[in-house]
């Protein structure tokens, strides 16, 4: 898949995690207003670790790499589940943080072997 595919993919699943949000809004899923763009966050890191699976079956040269996408989309995951949990106690939100950190160190420290 072209780099021109990819972006335009990327582009049109934005699209649809917006509008996925905002009809959990709409249809009473999501009940605090303020829990959208934790969601749009969540679906977002979900599809960046899509893409870097993709990305694994067909590296480019000039490209980021498939361990720093998959990681901006965990950090997503792990910020946005972060800031819906603070609204239960802020703890959660620093172990989640922690956690998903110190895994990343984890496999990054194993990806050199």
């Amino acid at each position: 898949m072209s780099q021109s595919n990819r972006e335009l993919l990327s582009i049109g699943v934005f699209f649809l995690i917006i509008a996925v949000a905002l009809v959990l809004y709409a249809g009473g899923v999501i009940t605090d207003w303020t829990l959208i763009i934790p969601i749009i966050l969540v679906l977002s890191g979900c599809w960046f670790v899509i893409l870097a699976g993709l990305r694994m079956s067909r590296p480019q040269k000039y490209e980021r790499g498939v361990f720093s996408t998959m990681g901006m989309g965990l950090m997503l995951i792990a910020f946005a589940g972060a800031w819906y949990l603070s609204a239960i106690n802020w703890v959660y939100s620093l172990v989640l943080i922690l956690v998903v950190i110190g895994a990343m160190a984890i496999f990054a420290a194993l990806r050199k072997f």
